[in-house]
């Protein structure tokens, strides 16, 4: 018998992908078996998010391209999971009669289960209202923790540490869809980490809405991100630490000390600001001034060498006066990023700032303001990357560039993107290290070419899990 199918696309941030990484790890131990092609899946699951407009308007497009694909193909299922699932159940059950399954951020590892039940009864909708009591995992999270994902990139996991987000920040809906922070057990991450490493993953990413404040529900005390750098870090075969995001106003001289002591953590810290006004952070709800902000900068680059900074900037917050804006231009040029996330403002439903429409600024408004602060940026941003031409990298191989298979592109310790030459003929694996000299300059990328390869990898091939 012929297996069935599946296709996952992902819309969103690094946990919704992290999310279609163990779906795919579901759905592959219930024996479907994964497919590049959505038009010939016999499952399509979309993973979806509700913190960027984008990525739901893109979803909405998807779900109403399949419809026709639907009728000609009526054993075909369609599944729709992740946070918009969760906010928007009702408005997808009435948008799109063709979707067989709704399930939400709390019950993603019932979705095989779910997918069964539909075939025979119809379709479904499974929302765990409720989230996780703090500090108690619910039983889905504790399952969710133990499976086997199928990673995009064998080399290289990510690991979630934290679900939820104790914060309230004025524009994320993350709370009311993803609960309160539930920090995992220390132990349980290193050992999920070690055995990673035997499968031959090199480079993990720690994932929570703020891993900073990772492990104060289990202490009821302090933190404990710094002692769990330092735990992954020692851990055998691992050469990478990544982690994302943490939240300035939580990060703390024990954390910057493991970043600096730690050789595995990378010199990359993604620091979102999102408003360089006083005021505007206020209303924001962030915690922090822009000066307390510059600070932790300013201590972070003192103690952890050749540390790229990358952050996440919101323009036309509702209320944001020239002057704010500003100084929004002003505090991006003083801290000299190496990139940045930049978005224009988004009412979320159910959020503190969709209720402003009073204050709500002009599309012409946001649509320049945007033009001057990717000035900005980019400006800083292709100042840093020519000061390292001349250098030469270590980088960990992604494989062949997908605009150019005769180039193969790698990404450096502070997460920069290197295209380099290999020479006529010669082929780099996925996942190997390689030394490359940096020859030129551009804002979103160096290139360069190879000068040796140091190490090979070791992992298994790879099943695909697409983005939206």
């Amino acid at each position: 018998m012929t297996p069935r199918t599946f296709h996952i696309r992902t819309f969103g941030c690094q946990m919704n992908e992290h999310d279609s990484e163990r779906l795919a790890g579901a759905l592959v131990a219930d024996g479907l078996v994964a497919t590049d092609d959505m038009e010939s899946a016999d499952v399509v699951v979309f993973n979806t998010c509700c913190i960027r407009e984008n990525a739901d308007n893109k979803f909405y497009g998807h779900l109403g391209n399949l419809k026709t694909l639907r009728e000609s193909r009526p054993d075909m299922q369609i599944a729709v999971g992740g946070c918009l699932a969760q906010m928007d159940k009702e408005k997808i059950q009435e948008r799109a009669g063709h979707v067989d399954v709704v399930f939400g951020t709390h019950n993603l590892t019932n979705a095989p289960e779910l997918l069964r039940r539909a075939s025979a009864e119809g379709p479904l909708m499974e929302i765990l209202d409720e989230p996780a009591p703090f500090g108690e995992p619910t039983a889905a999270d504790q399952q969710m923790a133990a499976l086997a994902a199928v990673r995009d990139l064998p080399y290289a996991a990510w690991v979630t540490i934290q679900m939820g987000c104790d914060n309230s920040c004025a524009y994320c809906i993350v709370p009311a869809v993803r609960g309160p922070e539930v920090s995992r057990p220390v132990d349980d991450l290193v050992a999920e980490v070690a055995e990673l490493s035997r499968r031959g993953v090199t480079e993990v990413t720690l994932l929570g809405q703020n891993v900073n404040s990772y492990g104060r529900d289990i202490t009821r005390r302090r933190p404990l991100f710094g002692d769990l750098l330092r735990a992954v870090g020692s851990v055998n075969g691992i050469r990478r630490v990544r982690f994302t995001s943490p939240h300035p106003k939580d990060l703390r001289p024990e954390v910057i000390a493991a970043m600096a002591d730690t050789p595995e953590v990378c010199n990359h810290l993604h620091l979102p600001l999102q408003s360089g006004s006083d005021a505007m952070l206020t209303a924001m709800r962030r915690g922090y001034t822009a000066d307390r902000y510059l600070d932790r900068l300013a201590a972070a680059r003192a103690a952890v060498d050749d540390l790229a900074v990358t952050t996440d900037l919101i323009v036309g917050f509702p209320g944001e006066t020239e002057d704010d804006f500003e100084r929004t231009l002003e505090v991006a040029a003083e801290a000299e990023f190496d990139s940045a996330y930049t978005f224009v403002f988004s009412p979320r439903p159910g959020t503190r700032a969709a209720a402003m429409e009073d204050r709500f600024l002009a599309v012409e408004v946001t649509a320049e303001r945007m033009e001057r602060l990717r000035a900005v940026v980019e400006r800083s941003a292709l100042r840093k990357h020519a000061a390292r031409v001349g250098r030469v990298e270590e980088v960990v191989v992604e494989g062949p560039s997908k605009r150019d298979p005769s180039v193969t592109t790698g990404r450096t310790g502070q997460n920069k993107l290197v295209h380099f030459a290999t020479g006529e003929g010669r082929a780099v694996a996925g996942g190997s290290f390689a030394r490359v000299s940096v020859t030129a300059a551009a804002r979103h990328h160096l290139t360069g070419d190879l000068v040796e390869v140091t190490a090979r990898p070791s992992h298994r091939v790879r099943i695909p899990v697409s983005a939206g």
